[in-house]
């Protein structure tokens, strides 16, 4: 891990840490393609105007491309912002951007009730490149970090959005992510935020250092054979299902999903329901083939969780109990503005 000190002097100004993990904004073109290259003080070079806002210390914890990223890498990230944490007044984290909204969800569970901004932000563009968005959203997220907004966000495109409602939209457009289900909590504009909504108040902030990546997730395709569900099942704490429209379970001739998630539950696993539709969430209620299972069977439903919440906040619990009606509390408990609409 490399640490550094920029060279500034300037009395009053906020300390903020950045936190270098790789990613796109990071990136040099190498034989096969964009690889990881540069560390955060090399990053801080392409933007000098930055000190203008706040005095920062970098670390530079590991150079990955963002597919590589797992639930380590949060701990490590959570750990790192828990070392240091009395000592900086915000902290920015640099990321590739295809897997940052997972990553902004783990640092909310890990990291709650954070009373300070820790902000999370990347690129579409290697900071090299003559048009990147890179430079800008480095400005932005530094503005939200010296700023006296709190808690887990992302920074992206001008827009400030919670760390458990960010996903990632587009994949190549300056315009990559949007606040799922939830209002951003505001813009940069100019330098200047402009806030539309304010998150709760602060509490007392609590890391944790546990996770179980045993979560999986299936998507469901008209046609497919629960065999696939049997197996996720058998191989992992948790499966969370993408259902389609406000959620249900698909009653072919041959094969029972209803079985598979009975057995799999009598067998101590927990299964989740969510919807492949990106906004206003699920509702096993409404039809015939979610309201049976809702009945009968313990599910839990995301309601207007997005997935990538699902999966990190289903690890943080899992981390913490396997009790099912223990596991099931934590679920349905609002944490950093995850879930409005369960009941």
């Amino acid at each position: 891990m490399e640490s550094c000190r920029t060279d500034i002097s300037s009395v009053g100004k906020k300390r903020i840490l950045l936190v270098g993990t790789g990613g796109t904004i990071a990136s040099e073109m190498g034989e096969n393609g964009l690889e990881p290259e540069l560390t955060s003080r090399q990053l801080l070079r392409y933007v000098p105007d930055i000190s203008g806002i706040c005095e920062i210390d970098c670390i530079q914890l590991f150079s990955l491309d963002s597919t590589n990223i797992r639930p380590e890498h949060w701990l490590c990230i959570a750990g790192a912002i828990q070392e240091c944490y009395e000592q900086y007044d915000g902290f920015v984290v640099s990321h590739g951007t295809d897997t940052m909204a997972y990553t902004a969800a783990g640092l909310s569970y890990l990291i709650q009730n954070s009373c300070k901004p820790i902000v999370l932000t990347g690129a579409q563009k290697p900071i090299g490149y003559e048009t990147t968005d890179s430079k800008q959203n480095l400005r932005d997220a530094f503005t939200v970090a010296a700023s006296d907004l709190f808690g887990v966000m992302l920074v992206f495109n001008g827009k400030i959005i919670m760390g458990t409602r960010a996903r990632k939209t587009h994949s190549k457009s300056f315009e990559a992510f949007s606040s799922i289900n939830y209002p951003v909590i505001g813009v940069v504009q100019d330098g200047r935020i402009i806030r539309y909504i304010r998150p709760d108040g602060k509490r007392a902030t609590r890391f944790y250092d546990i996770l179980d990546s045993k979560v999986a997730l299936l998507k469901l395709v008209p046609g497919i054979d629960c065999g696939v569900l049997a197996y996720l099942l058998e191989h992992s704490s948790a499966v969370i299902i993408e259902s389609f429209g406000v959620g249900g379970l698909p009653v072919y001739e041959t094969g029972s999903f209803y079985e598979t998630i009975k057995r799999g539950l009598e067998a101590g696993k927990i299964a989740v329901l969510t919807t492949q539709v990106e906004n206003e969430g699920s509702d096993l209620s409404v039809y015939h083939v979610g309201s049976s299972i809702k009945k009968n069977l313990p599910i839990l439903e995301a309601y207007d969780m997005t997935t990538e919440a699902v999966i990190a906040k289903m690890m943080w619990i899992l981390g913490q109990t396997s009790e099912r009606e223990k596991v099931a509390e934590l679920f349905y408990t609002p944490i950093a503005c995850d879930i409005l609409s369960a009941f």
